[in-house]
């Protein structure tokens, strides 16, 4: 089984509609039910227009889309530029098969190699378990609860912060120099 992570672009707004707009996808994420293809084309032409910083990424399996993931600054404020906020979905017919780890790896790679960031942030519902071990799988940890921090199928549900650090944040390289 091979899995394929690639910067999403505004033709997989159909895919992303299709596995977003599933129960079991949109409950677990801060999206709203029935959105659709439009919807989805906006919003990858603004995250891949020029200049943007977010990092959007597409997930692949037997070459269907089946997962998303993005990296986005968390603001303008210039005292939080080393910090990223994360958000993913994965399609449920492609769970349990490596997508989101895949996904995971892919964004804490440019996070830690390309980029520097410092901090990568999410929050995730309290009852999510199998996103909690994904994120903990990759260095995530539990930093505090969040009550009633959502509206999910009319009940308030709580959220946990997570976050991770760079395990190795940057140094500049000494250099030795001969007299």
């Amino acid at each position: 089984m091979t899995i394929t992570i690639r910067r999403a672009t505004p033709n997989d707004a159909a895919a992303y509609a299709r596995f977003m707009s599933h129960p079991d996808v949109f409950a677990a994420l801060m999206q709203m039910p029935f959105t659709d293809e439009e919807v989805w084309r906006s919003r990858l032409t603004d995250s891949c227009a020029p200049g943007k910083t977010d990092l959007p990424l597409a997930a692949e399996l037997h070459g269907k889309v089946v997962g998303s993931a993005g990296l986005h600054p968390v603001g303008s404020q210039m005292r939080r530029r080393h910090v990223l906020t994360l958000g993913i979905s994965v399609a449920p017919e492609a769970q349990r098969q490596g997508v989101g780890s895949a996904l995971m790896a892919a964004m804490c790679d440019y996070a830690d190699n390309w980029i520097g960031a410092l901090r990568i942030e999410l929050f995730v519902y309290v009852d999510n378990a199998r996103a909690i071990g994904l994120y903990r799988k990759h260095g995530f940890e539990i930093e505090g609860t969040f009550r009633g921090y959502a509206m999910r199928d009319g009940e308030y549900v709580d959220a946990y912060a997570m976050a991770r650090l760079h395990p190795r944040p940057p140094q500049i390289a000494t250099t030795k120099t001969t007299a």
